[in-house]
């Protein structure tokens, strides 16, 4: 009984393999792909890196930095909560950077899909539109930086500016806009601040908070100016839009 069990086993063996672990075959347009198994492993590591590249190549960081410094000029400590400027980043993220991902999808995700090209050549022409989109927000002078900083000197013109540099320029770049865009966003409310606190000071009431009574003023005038509108206008405008 036990040579039979063990003789139907190898049968079943011989007659479905299991899928293999790595297989490399040449296509017809002279490039390589992989097997489904090393096809799904990239996905899963590029899924980890999913929030690293939302921060890193895309328009995210500018967008929450703004945002935060907002609720702090204004003097709310916890409204909106970090879930609803969370969200809120997010989708105006998608929004800022759907040409860019429509360009990725047209030239690489679609074409890959359709077994029109490799997933070496798909990775490569997705990548472009991001290299394009940060390289034309990225200053001179921050790329200059990194690219003393990495010792490369072997690129000729910006288009050939590895990723390894920009990524990091890029990331500098956006902090240093999203900190001037909060500065003069800081500039009317600390105003207020300055008149109330003059104006309590002169009618001697030194012991109260001047937080307290310019508080409603500050979200009084936000939303008198349309203030939501004004800054989500001004960041897509930014970026070109």
């Amino acid at each position: 009984m036990a040579a039979t069990a063990q003789s139907i086993t190898d049968v079943a063996a011989k007659v479905a393999p299991g899928i293999p672990a790595m297989t490399v075959t040449t296509n017809a347009s002279g490039g390589q792909d992989y097997t489904v198994t090393i096809q799904i492993l990239a996905i899963m590591t590029v899924l980890t890196l999913l929030p690293s590249v939302l921060m890193m190549m895309t328009a995210f960081t500018r967008v929450i930095i703004v945002f935060a410094i907002l609720r702090q000029a204004i003097g709310l400590q916890s409204t909106p909560s970090n879930q609803i400027i969370l969200g809120l980043s997010i989708f105006l993220t998608i929004f800022i950077m759907l040409p860019v991902l429509e360009e990725a999808n047209e030239t690489a995700v679609q074409p890959y899909m359709n077994e029109q090209m490799g997933s070496l050549e798909a990775i490569e022409a997705a990548s472009r539109p991001f290299h394009k989109f940060m390289l034309s927000q990225t200053r001179e002078t921050d790329l200059d930086l990194f690219m003393r900083i990495s010792n490369t000197t072997d690129v000729q013109t910006p288009k050939d500016t590895p990723f390894f540099v920009l990524a990091p320029a890029f990331l500098t770049s956006e902090l240093k806009t999203a900190f001037q865009m909060g500065f003069v966003l800081f500039i009317p409310f600390l105003v207020i601040d300055l008149v109330v606190a003059s104006v309590l000071m002169a009618m001697g009431m030194m012991m109260l908070s001047p937080i307290i009574i310019s508080l409603p003023f500050k979200i009084m005038m936000f939303v008198l100016v349309d203030g939501w509108a004004m800054i989500i206008g001004t960041l897509a405008a930014s970026y070109g839009y």
